[in-house]
């Protein structure tokens, strides 16, 4: 029934409530016009989408969709936030990430909007021994430092702390985190490390420097090798219970043991996605306290990072939208401290433009628009509360896989990891070839004239380990040999555009197929006959009535002037026709065949 508000008006007073049946056969009405004979159930799963992990999000969620209660904010199981006041105080940490020395970028970070320094160190980052030049002139009682050291942790650390000694900066007033990670360091680099210099550092974090952490678990890793959100969160889990059981054996309490980690999660531009996601990771990690008899210890203190995956190399210029999407719902999730990467990180060392770009996403989203002033505020959304339940399981499951085969550790070295993850990936490969996933100016709307960002070469990252994927990179492989061909002949690879009938016949067609075309680096070509195209190959493009009447005429015609290979845009059996492109064909199979017979190596 109709609840009547305090003032007992009520527009929608006289009007009966709508039943989820009567929606269906709205449904299913929509979708008979459009050539489906579905109903019930089978309607609205007709309108649902997969996604990864067996989940799968439907079109309508109502209070039917109940999920577990989350809580309130600052109390397990810690959904709704770690902290009762959430981020309202001033904001999430705006955490920069430095690779490399850059004369006054730290300074000019903190000067504007930074709160918080990620220093890479070390292997694939800063010398540890210019650790001081990189700190010099930060107040460090006032900015917190995150180390990034892998192997040289242990004197990345003493570097550290010596400087609070020699700055007599108060231990009590000291924030960060020493950023020990061994396991994730093996994930990197198929290098095991020694645990016990990391149980030292926590033993004298705990005992000395109370808002110092000495630890991450830094799920990065399992992300950047095609993970998926469940598998993200299992190996974390995992991974943080490895740490505890060591911290543990080592002398330290549960709560010291727990006090002692920071988790660091990808944020990507699926936003709901990650909303769940770290919401999800809260949810989990208070569970394994309450296991370990100190539920009290269940707030998971976390740091979102936008997602290197989906970071591209052409038109990097997008990479801004990815990330302001991606930091709105890290943001939204209640992630503690926050990481934009800059907008050329997959093209190497930021420039300071890149950098101001990068801080500024989150100054606008705290300050101009406000998103931190409400805690949790996708809390009570029956899609967020669902797939939060949802992606909790699903990421629990794959925990206790882990923790079956022996713990974190054990599936490293055994390589089940790197198995499952593969797997991942190769199935979101697929999409990505497909176009099911589009990448925006890359996969789909490529710009070919695009001049191309330079940057100064990042130092190279640990490897050995786990792979890391890009979402771009089997595209940025074709444009690479387009490049390769432009740059030894002049001119790139070309497709000519045969449209029969009127530009309204022809115009969606042979839209979709120069954007296709272009997305692996080959320019289409629409004016003139084919003779003087300098095409080799050509696509015809209109309606499917037109096909019928003209397509094996057009296509002899073509033969005649010398095309090798005529596609059709679209679907059907045409006498004539070589092959055909359409919306979910695997275009980057579709594209190195064309490159391969074009003689662009």
């Amino acid at each position: 029934m109709t609840v009547l508000p305090d003032d007992g008006l009520s527009l929608a007073a006289e009007f009966p409530d709508a039943t989820h049946e009567q929606w269906q056969r709205l449904v299913e009405g929509v979708l008979r016009k459009s050539g489906k004979e579905v109903s019930g159930a089978a309607a609205e799963d007709a309108l649902s989408t997969t996604l990864e992990d067996g989940l799968r999000t439907r079109p309508l969620y109502t209070a039917r969709d109940g999920a577990p209660d989350p809580g309130l904010p600052g109390f397990a199981p810690f959904v709704r936030g770690g902290r009762p006041e959430g981020n309202t105080a001033g904001g999430w940490d705006v955490r920069q990430r430095h690779a490399a020395l850059a004369d006054g970028a730290v300074l000019a970070d903190l000067e504007n909007g930074v709160t918080s320094l990620w220093l890479v160190l070390g292997e694939g980052g800063i010398p540890v021994a210019e650790l001081h030049r990189a700190l010099d002139g930060v107040y460090l009682d006032l900015a917190p430092v995150v180390l990034d050291a892998g192997r040289d942790t242990e004197a990345a650390a003493a570097a550290l702390l010596r400087l609070y000694e020699e700055k007599g900066v108060d231990p009590k007033a000291v924030r960060g985190s020493l950023g020990a990670d061994p396991l994730g360091y093996e994930a990197r680099t198929g290098t095991a490390l020694d645990f016990a210099p990391v149980a030292a550092l926590a033993a004298r974090c705990a005992e000395g420097y109370p808002g110092l952490r000495a630890l991450t678990v830094d799920a990065l890793p399992y992300h950047e090798a095609g993970g998926s959100a469940a598998q993200e969160l299992g190996a974390s889990l995992a991974t943080g219970v490895a740490y505890l059981r060591e911290l543990t054996e080592a002398g330290l309490s549960v709560e010291q043991a727990a006090g002692q980690l920071e988790f660091r999660y990808a944020a990507t531009a699926d936003q709901f996605l990650t909303v769940a996601k770290l919401r999800a990771a809260r949810r989990l990690w208070a569970r394994v306290a309450e296991v370990c008899g100190a539920p009290g210890a269940g707030a998971q203190v976390q740091h979102a990072v936008t997602s290197p995956v989906m970071m591209t190399r052409r038109d990097p210029w997008v990479n801004m939208l990815r990330t302001t999407v991606a930091t709105l719902a890290a943001g939204v999730g209640g992630a503690d401290s926050v990481t934009v990467l800059p907008f050329d990180h997959a093209l190497g060392l930021p420039d300071a433009f890149a950098r101001r770009i990068a801080r500024n996403t989150s100054t606008i989203l705290v300050e101009e628009s406000h998103l931190a002033r409400v805690i949790d505020p996708a809390g009570g959304s029956w899609y967020v509360e669902r797939l939060t339940d949802e992606l909790a399981r699903a990421g629990w499951e794959f925990f206790r896989t882990i923790e079956r085969d022996g713990g974190q550790a054990a599936v490293l070295r055994s390589g089940r990891i790197r198995t499952d993850l593969a797997t991942t990936w190769a199935e979101r490969s697929k999409k990505l070839a497909k176009r099911r996933e589009p990448v925006t100016g890359v996969s789909e709307f490529p710009l070919l004239s695009e001049k191309p960002v330079e940057r100064e070469p990042a130092p190279e990252p640990p490897s050995g380990g786990l792979p890391r994927v890009r979402r771009d990179e089997a595209y940025e492989a074709l444009r690479a040999r387009s490049d390769a061909h432009l740059a030894a002949t002049g001119a790139r690879p070309r497709i000519y555009l045969a449209t029969l009938g009127s530009a309204a016949e022809y115009t969606a067609r042979s839209t979709f197929a120069a954007n296709l075309f272009q997305a692996g680096g080959i320019e289409p070509v629409t004016e003139g006959a084919f003779e003087d195209s300098g095409a080799t190959e050509a696509v015809l493009c209109s309606s499917d009535a037109l096909y019928a009447e003209q397509a094996q005429q057009a296509a002899e015609s073509l033969r005649a002037a010398g095309a090798r290979h005529v596609f059709l845009a679209g679907r059907g059996d045409h006498p004539g026709i070589d092959s055909y492109v359409f919306a979910g064909c695997d275009a980057v199979d579709i594209l190195s065949a064309t490159l391969d017979r074009m003689g662009v190596s």
